[in-house]
């Protein structure tokens, strides 16, 4: 009897092992299996996403047309369109719209710069005169002899970029706020371009600045 109870004590023990065993086994399987996947798991989360599509390269007419928006809503006509008198005060005169200081218009010497007011400025806003002197605002329309019409895109964009006339010449004077313009994106600046080439030319040559007046001694 103490054979058999040991015979079969041992059959049972012998039982268990292999129970463990193969289930020792089949965790190590699935520990591999699953160390195998996990690289491609994580290559899968890492993996780049495609690149978004390039959007479609802007249409001529659409540069235009954001070039208008940009140019009405960044005072553009404030100061290179002349003001004329109308029933409600001064307004833009638009048959001379972008045309910058009317050359034809003869302004006596601008006062001398004096006490907390020493900017002056002409009824139609296109001639302004303070310590850097007087200056006209420019014919901004595409004549080819006293507009922007011999200008390239990239004169435009350097003019800006440089704050000097075609981008290489004398200062661009106040009151053009190049500062604020130089926020512009090259696109923007080559979208006003493209605007103001697409209106008519008007002929209108505007004076050379003046050098600065002595300011007047205090009273």
């Amino acid at each position: 009897m103490k054979t058999t109870s040991i015979i079969n004590t041992l059959n049972a023990l012998s039982a268990l092992t292999v129970v463990g065993a193969v289930a020792l086994a089949a965790g190590c399987n699935e520990t591999a299996s699953a160390r195998r996947e996990a690289p491609s798991r994580q290559a899968a989360q890492v993996a780049p996403s495609q690149p978004a599509a390039k959007a479609a390269p802007m249409s001529q007419a659409d540069r235009v047309r954001l070039g208008e928006h940009l140019v009405t809503t960044s005072a553009c006509h404030d100061c290179h369109t002349p003001l004329k008198m109308g029933p409600n005060g001064p307004a833009p005169d638009m048959s001379r719209k972008l045309s910058g200081h009317p050359e034809g218009m003869d302004l006596p010497p601008a006062p001398p710069p004096s006490g907390p007011w020493i900017v002056s400025a002409a009824a139609t806003n296109t001639a302004w005169a303070g310590p850097w002197g007087t200056s006209f605002t420019a014919n901004l329309t595409p004549d080819k002899e006293t507009g922007t019409g011999a200008w390239s895109e990239q004169t435009f964009v350097r003019a800006i970029r440089t704050g000097r006339h075609m981008g290489q010449g004398r200062p661009i004077l106040p009151p053009m706020p190049v500062p604020v313009y130089q926020n512009f994106s090259d696109d923007e600046l080559k979208a006003i371009f493209a605007y103001l080439q697409s209106i008519p030319p008007i002929k209108n040559r505007v004076p050379a600045p003046l050098p600065p007046v002595a300011a007047a001694s205090p009273s």
